[in-house]
């Protein structure tokens, strides 16, 4: 005869026998972590690289899919009409509220000194919500492009470079990707993308997307991340039907509220995961980012993100190597207590855990717990193990973990009037059969 216990999910503890929980973070650590880099300079594959393998610290890295050496199939361009058919129009229809997007995502293509350079300076001004200067600064352009005052400028030839010595190419991308690192998409040019029509929009996305599942395989595909943070909501709306997971701070919101299962778990004033994504800048202080490891590691339930650019010189916003490895050095010593793992790996922890179900049940004649865990997610992408806790007889020292062909033998841990093993478990696959040992 069985007994049923009701698994708790949601960080409960677990008081009676068979009650299983699913730890907030793998291994049950109190917050977690995520190295990221963004635009793929040079010395984040000369210098950061050999700093993280020789710590044993994993990192994602977000790159620029159409500006990568070795065999890029998807590069910049335009998708509506031709630049000299926008141009032609400004002539005689000012810059406006309906056509400044394709205005601007032309821009970035047409062959006159400077363009992209305005194209950028608009576009920060259409991010921040500057829309009226952001109108005036194309609208200037495209006169005096038809005045004649632009230098013309040889086009932009596609095609492929040799890369420079320790670059990333596709063939580095693969060596690190099968070591652990991961890369996602930073979209194909790294445009505003706030500044850009929906067709272009659309195409920076897909085509980013499409090149990372073309060289690197469909894992790859799960993270997207907009440049200069964009967190502009028409961007937004058009990105996550294509990207499960972004990097920036609406993420949270945006996926609980328009695409995702399970996130109706997860209500906005409950704020039970709190991400503190950090932007390394070159003043940023040592003790800065030390700082904000030690407030992860004493918060409740944080995941620290942190972005870095540019070391030593090359690069936006470049630190240096020493202050890099000192920084990562402090990170390990605080591993105790924080998860560190890719970007993705922590999206797929999360968004796991707070879609799975739960069930356990007890032999009351021998004792053994059997528990089964399932998320509706697509498992292509989230493939992430998770850690569980389940309440034991307090008479037990040690229990065999049993899923499929794999078997562990855990410690029965005792904390607070509770008897619990911790085990790890793969969603959806066979279930788990826990026996005292």
């Amino acid at each position: 005869m069985t007994a049923m216990a009701i698994a708790v999910v949601a960080g409960a503890e677990a008081q009676g026998v068979g009650e299983t929980e699913i730890t907030k973070w793998p291994d049950g650590k109190r917050a977690g972590m995520s190295i990221t880099y963004d635009d793929g300079s040079l010395n984040q594959f000369r210098i950061a690289v050999p700093i993280m393998d020789k710590l044993g610290l994993p990192a994602t890295f977000h790159v620029n899919t159409g500006r990568i050496p070795g065999g890029s199939h998807w590069t910049g361009r335009h998708i509506g009409r031709t630049w000299e058919e926008i141009a032609a129009e400004a002539k005689t229809v000012p810059t406006n509220a309906e056509n400044v997007f394709e205005r601007a995502s032309a821009m970035r293509f047409i062959p006159f000194r400077g363009a992209g350079g305005v194209f950028t300076t608009a576009g920060i001004e259409i991010d921040a919500d500057r829309m009226a200067e952001g109108i005036r600064i194309i609208d200037d352009f495209y006169r005096k492009l038809n005045a004649g005052e632009l230098e013309p400028v040889a086009p932009r030839q596609a095609g492929g470079r040799e890369p420079q010595e320790g670059e990333l190419t596709w063939d580095l991308a693969r060596e690190l990707t099968a070591r652990g690192y991961e890369f996602s998409s930073h979209m194909v040019t790294h445009p505003y993308m706030s500044a850009l029509d929906a067709p272009n929009i659309l195409y920076e996305l897909e085509a980013g997307r499409d090149e990372m599942r073309r060289q690197l395989g469909v894992r790859s595909t799960l993270v997207g991340e907009m440049p200069y943070d964009t967190e502009v909501e028409r961007a937004f709306e058009l990105m996550l039907p294509v990207f499960p997971v972004a990097r920036s701070r609406p993420w949270f919101k945006y996926t609980m509220e328009l695409h995702q299962p399970g996130w109706s778990k997860m209500a906005e004033e409950e704020r039970e995961y709190v991400m503190m994504r950090q932007t390394v800048y070159t003043r940023t202080t040592l003790d800065e980012l030390n700082g904000w490891v030690d407030t992860a590691a004493a918060g409740d339930n944080i995941w620290l993100v942190t972005v870095h650019h540019g070391i030593d010189g090359i690069g936006w916003e470049a630190m240096t190597r020493e202050d890099m490895e000192a920084h990562f050095r402090h990170v390990v010593e605080r591993e105790r207590d924080v998860w560190v793992g890719t970007f993705g790996d922590g999206a797929r922890y999360v968004k796991e855990r707070l879609s799975a179900v739960v069930t356990a049940a007890v032999c009351e004649k021998c004792g053994a717990i059997t528990v089964t865990v399932d998320h509706p997610l697509d498992k292509e992408l989230f493939d992430m193990p998770l850690t569980l806790r389940t309440a034991v007889d307090p008479s037990w020292e040690e229990a065999k973990v049993t899923q499929g062909e794999r078997a562990v033998v855990v410690p029965v841990v005792r904390e607070g009037g509770r008897s619990y093993v911790m085990y790890c478990a793969v969603p959806g696959d066979e279930a788990i059969k826990i026996q005292k040992q």
